[in-house]
């Protein structure tokens, strides 16, 4: 999934790029792309941080050993 997350904001970073080549000035286009950036972004946080989670609930879930001598 994150990785899914991560082609799609190169995909709309690529995008972005061309228009401004196209272009050669800042249009509402690109400012759609931007928003749409964000919200990629925004969305790989969640998944990072929600894996983050897991893993450490796993980590947390292990039975701690403590040998006596």
């Amino acid at each position: 999934m994150i990785q899914d997350l991560y082609k799609q904001k190169r995909s709309l970073e690529l995008k972005w790029e061309q228009e401004h080549i196209n272009e050669d000035r800042y249009t509402l286009d690109m400012v759609k792309i931007d928003h749409k950036v964000r919200e990629v972004i925004s969305d790989i946080k969640m998944e990072e941080a929600r894996l983050a989670q897991s893993v450490n609930k796993v980590e947390d879930a292990a039975p701690s050993v403590s040998v006596a001598t």
